[in-house]
């Protein structure tokens, strides 16, 4: 392992994770390397214009080519493009916030999203994350995962965010396996107790998920339309993205097992 590469690859990750110019010694103490240590990296990452000085002496931030190289890799993600007329349809006739989403890891990560026009929302981001285990889109997709693949995505250790969380590994593969049999998976406040989710995993030309969209808002307005009216949208959402993907038969490819 390069550990110089490594180095320089947590101080990038710090600095564009922060929402504000960081100093050599904070960044530092917080990575636990020596200042002499941080400054040379953050000149090589300067070099190579990945940052550069902030207006705050003595402190850094990250250029926009970061987002450079993202947008060339997202732009790769044809999910996102061909997803849009859906994802907007959707967002039209529920009035709440829809995602795209991807899992990586144990965490899914929003590939897009359209906002809720109404004042009281879901807020999150692109690029953002959220666990897997407590969110709709996130619970869609490990559903779909092997035995073995789940195991090694989600262990033994389920962090609890909310009384809502699912904790117990035995419970979480018991609705997974609910959620495989239905077609959908609902997140009632497993992870902000105020925001809920449902949300359909979405098939690509061979049939393999490739994402997942669903929609999300406030708990006390969400859970009573799930099942009365958001469930069969979202799962037109997730079918029509398929289809633009090149997935012949949802349905079956829905009821493909997973071992």
């Amino acid at each position: 392992m390069d550990s110089t590469l490594l180095k320089g690859l947590r101080v990038l990750e710090t600095l564009a994770l922060s929402p504000t110019p960081r100093g050599v010694s904070e960044l530092a103490r917080e990575l636990g390397l020596a200042r002499s240590n941080a400054h040379r990296t953050l000149q090589t990452l300067a070099a190579a214009g990945y940052v550069r000085a902030a207006d705050t002496a003595g402190t850094y931030e990250c250029t926009l080519k970061l987002f450079e190289l993202s947008s060339a890799i997202m732009d790769r993600v044809d999910v996102r493009r061909l997803a849009t007329p859906h994802t907007q349809r959707l967002a039209d006739v529920t009035q709440e916030t829809v995602h795209l989403a991807a899992l990586e890891g144990a965490a899914v990560v929003y590939l897009d999203k359209i906002e809720s026009p109404q004042p009281v929302r879901a807020y999150s981001s692109i690029g953002g994350r959220a666990p897997a285990h407590c969110v709709a889109s996130g619970k869609a997709l490990l559903a779909r995962l092997s035995h073995d693949d789940l195991a090694a995505v989600v262990g033994e250790a389920l962090v609890s965010y909310t009384d809502r969380t699912i904790t117990d590994p035995a419970a979480l593969r018991q609705e997974l396996a609910e959620v495989r049999e239905r077609g959908w998976a609902v997140n009632r406040g497993e992870w902000r107790s105020s925001v809920s989710g449902l949300a359909a995993v979405i098939f690509n030309a061979q049939d393999e998920p490739e994402a997942a969209v669903g929609v999300s808002g406030p708990t006390d307005r969400l859970l009573p339309k799930i099942e009365s009216s958001f469930r069969d949208e979202v799962l037109k959402a997730a079918e029509g993205i398929s289809r633009e993907l090149g997935c012949r038969d949802y349905w079956r490819a829905a009821a493909r097992a997973t071992d």
